[in-house]
């Protein structure tokens, strides 16, 4: 067997263990290692997807709409939420309905308003709400501190907060007489999962008594938004995920822990990874069962689970006026487990979503699939039986529903005891009962030094609940100046991050600037300023749903930096380009759209320096330009531009550009047309009038313009180190280098290759995968190198290839002499042997 070595491994990668991984590394200054069993990292926030148009998330439907400090800090305040309808919830029993609104104060005023009889009751019941819950938070802190204070500790919790130990049911029968008002204050318990006759009173003061009361949100861009940001920021702290590892044991000696035994599903190779602490995110019963002491935790009330029914739809939910609200289905007053029915719209709050889905989930006992976990042919069948009744139930609350189904696929306890390897399919981990609260096996700390539990089993249910428990797992393990500042950090300001923007803005216009160019404005997803500011000339990257995995394209910025409460964009419709077809074709108002940025050197400042500037477009390579010209403008520049315009028929931005020469004097357009009766195309002697005592160029435009526009120049003695270029690139041809590595690579292998070397004239060299680019193999092997895009649209990473060969695509970002002296661009250039380059 092999051995590693690290200072914490962390079994499981939902988000408890996350928390936890995160806390230690950052506040520890732990190695910390993640094991995840399956083969996607995140837990419960990761998503599937289904007919390459359907995109489902797996356990998160909504969230407190303030996100809570928990989470801020787990993604540095980089997530976007979209706040659900000011009702969020809207219960169903059987005679009457009602409706939750947003805020603690709403909820209290429609419920004395609904039960004026019960208005001292009602006040009554939401103070014990508050202690209840503090005493919750009280139990779970001081189970994650050492024996001596929990032997000591935990009695004095229970008798200070009874009510928190109390059973929900009882609870809210002590506090109201009305059996409508009693259903409605003890509904939602699906929330975690454990019925009123079972549940204690402070699982239920926690999670939609008290996380919920600020109103509710979607995640934008669904739960993976809240995994990927979290994963990143994990990388950034040096925790290093591995997927598809299976721990098989948790290694004792002496009473203390010292590892885990881990088989690679993937490989089939199996090691032990050595540490001195553990934290187990896996559940308290896995935990105890990795140990070889299940029957230490045999007594602990048996876990929830569910069945969820995933539906894709052919058209919008709002056609039943629906808003985004989830909507409840109680089968009585009294809180049966049995029926209840819960129904979420996640794609009406999700503005990023190109498709319609609903998810369905019912509350069910783990042993109701039992019998079918070895006869493939009846599962099936018992699922089509489920996927059915469910269906009518929805058909008979919203007559012709069923009619929209494109798509249904259901998951049982079964399903998810595969994906999660949670025990029997847990949905909401331990039982939420006065038992559990009671246990000193369910919670943070084992018999075991070292090994600590993570995640819903050491705090309580769902997204927020599991980054407590992760917390609290780092309580246990940190020495106390650790903690102290943990804590410091995580209930202080969230410390905004630096460098390039990620995240969702909408599309709150589309304008037509010709037949085949589309202008784009993006805008926050609320009211205020972009959240970036940008310099003339720079890009955006955007990610455009055009497939169930998005792709992602560079588009310029048109509009000028000094507007500060939207940006804009210009794309071009090619006929075999999935992203400009998309936005042309199927984009719509309304619609958020993943956007990272500004990137890019193609840039212009104003400066007090005289000469002539010197813009040179080709089509849709306007774009950049006319940021500058709006740069220009705000500045109050007074001296020379020159715009060279090349197109077919239309100008590109016409009206603005007839707006901007009021604000810019010195501003003169040329235009090229290259349609019947035009001039032609931007060639020697249309240049050469304005070459002279010009102080800086910009090019922009498709690959062959800019070459001769490149090689003209030169002949008219403008220097190169003023020319500043950008190329007009499809999607296509990263896609098209992309293909070609992977041929490089496979010829490499077929022919024994492992490598190539790329030389400098110095001496130096650093090597070269194949099928890797020559800025791939610097960056990897830290060689310094002038870059931006990475896509070859700015020329940055220009470089002289002396001796070699290789594969490569200009972009037309040299003129043809500069080609023959061997310049390519790095970030394009596969070599197929050694080569030789000079920058």
């Amino acid at each position: 067997m092999a051995f590693e070595e690290t200072d914490v491994v962390v079994i499981g990668s939902g988000m408890g263990g996350l928390a936890a991984a995160r806390m230690l590394a950052q506040f520890g200054g732990k190695r910390v290692l993640v094991l995840e069993q399956h083969y996607t990292l995140g837990g419960m926030t990761h998503e599937f997807s289904r007919e390459d148009r359907y995109r489902f998330g797996t356990g998160v439907h909504y969230i407190s709409a303030n996100a809570g400090p928990f989470l801020n800090f787990m993604t540095d305040g980089r997530v976007q939420l979209q706040p659900l309808p000011d009702d969020y919830d809207v219960l169903h029993f059987p005679g009457f309905d009602f409706a939750v609104p947003a805020t603690r104060a709403k909820f209290q005023a429609r419920l004395a308003e609904r039960f004026p009889d019960e208005v001292e009751a009602i006040d009554r019941y939401f103070r014990k709400t508050r202690r209840a819950m503090a005493g919750l938070a009280a139990r779970n802190v001081v189970s994650s501190l050492p024996a001596p204070v929990r032997s000591v500790g935990l009695p004095v919790v229970e008798r200070l907060f009874p009510a928190t130990y109390r059973p929900l049911r009882e609870e809210v029968h002590r506090s109201v007489a009305d059996p409508r008002l009693r259903a409605i204050l003890q509904a939602r318990w699906g929330l975690y999962g454990t019925p009123p006759a079972r549940s204690a009173f402070g699982y239920h003061a926690a999670v939609p008594t008290t996380f919920f009361m600020d109103g509710t949100a979607h995640p934008v861009g669904g739960p993976k938004a809240i995994n990927e940001v979290v994963l990143a920021a994990l990388g950034e702290h040096g925790v290093e995920l591995r997927a598809r590892q299976l721990v098989e044991r948790i290694v004792v000696e002496r009473g203390r822990v010292s590892g885990v035994d881990v088989s690679d599903t993937a490989t089939g190779r199996a090691y032990r990874v050595k540490a001195p602490t553990v934290v187990s995110a896996a559940g308290v019963r896995n935990t105890y069962a990795l140990l070889d002491r299940s029957a230490e935790v045999a007594d602990l009330p048996a876990e929830p689970s569910a069945v969820m029914l995933f539906l894709g739809l052919e058209r919008s939910p709002a056609a039943f006026g629906l808003r985004g609200e989830n909507h409840w289905f109680m089968p009585d007053l009294d809180g049966s487990p049995h029926g209840t029915l819960y129904v979420s719209f996640a794609s009406l709050n999700n503005p990023a979503a190109r498709f319609h889905t609903v998810e369905v989930l019912e509350l069910v006992d783990p042993a109701t699939f039992d019998q079918w976990r070895d006869r493939p042919e009846e599962y099936r069948k018992i699922k089509e039986e489920w996927t059915e009744r469910l269906l009518d139930r929805l058909e008979e609350r919203w007559p012709g529903f069923r009619e929209t189904v494109a798509f249904a696929e259901l998951a049982t306890p079964l399903t998810f005891e595969h994906y999660q390897h949670s025990v029997r399919g847990s949905f909401y981990g331990l039982a939420a009962t006065p038992e559990r609260l009671r246990s000193r096996r369910a919670g943070t700390r084992t018999p075991v030094k070292g090994l600590v539990v993570a995640g819903q089993d050491a705090w309580g249910s769902g997204l927020v609940g599991a980054l407590a428990g992760g917390l609290m797992a780092a309580n246990a393990v940190l020495r106390p100046r650790q903690v102290g500042a943990m804590w410091r950090a995580v209930r202080g300001p969230v410390a905004r991050r630096s460098g390039d923007w990620r995240g969702y803005l909408r599309v709150s216009a589309i304008e037509r600037l010709t037949p085949s160019i589309r202008k784009i404005r993006l805008v926050p997803l609320d009211t205020g300023a972009t959240p970036f500011g940008f310099v003339a000339g720079q890009y955006l990257k955007i990610e455009l749903p055009v497939a169930v995995e998005p792709v992602e394209r560079s588009y310029s910025i048109s509009s000028g930096p000094d507007v500060t409460d939207f940006v804009e964009i210009a794309v071009k419709r090619e006929p075999d380009g999935l992203g400009s077809t998309f936005l042309h074709d199927e984009l719509q108002v309304g619609q958020a759209l993943r956007v990272g940025g500004p990137f890019g050197e193609f840039t212009w400042a104003p400066t007090g320096s005289g000469g002539t500037l010197l813009l040179i477009a080709g089509g849709v390579g306007i774009t950049p330009l006319m940021s500058v010209l709006a740069a220009a403008a705000s500045a109050g520049h007074r001296g020379r531009i020159v715009l060279l315009v090349g197109c077919r028929d239309e100008v590109p931005f016409q009206r603005e550009l007839d707006e901007l020469r009021a604000g810019l004097p010195g501003l003169e357009v040329v235009v090229f047309r290259t349609g019947p009766g035009g001039r032609g195309r931007i060639d020697l002697d249309g240049l050469r009038p304005y070459a002279a005592g010009v102080a800086r160029v910009h090019l922009c435009g498709p690959a062959p313009m800019m070459q001769d526009v490149l090689g003209h120049l030169a002949r008219l003695d403008v220097p190169r180190d003023i020319v500043r270029t950008e190329a007009f690139v499809s999607g296509r041809s990263g896609q098209t280098r992309r293909e070609r590595a992977h041929a490089i690579a496979v010829a490499a292998q077929e022919a024994g290759v492992t490598g190539y070397t790329i030389g400098t004239p110095g001496g130096g060299s650093f090597p070269c995968p194949p099928g890797r680019t020559v800025l791939d193999a610097a960056n990897a092997a830290r060689v310094p190198f002038p870059q931006s895009c990475g896509e070859g649209a700015c020329g940055t990473c220009r470089v002289r290839v002396l001796k070699g060969n290789y594969e490569t695509d200009t972009r037309g970002l040299f003129s043809a002499e500069e080609l023959d002296e061997g310049w390519r661009l790095a970030c394009q250039t596969l070599p197929t042997g050694d080569l030789v380059i000079d920058r």
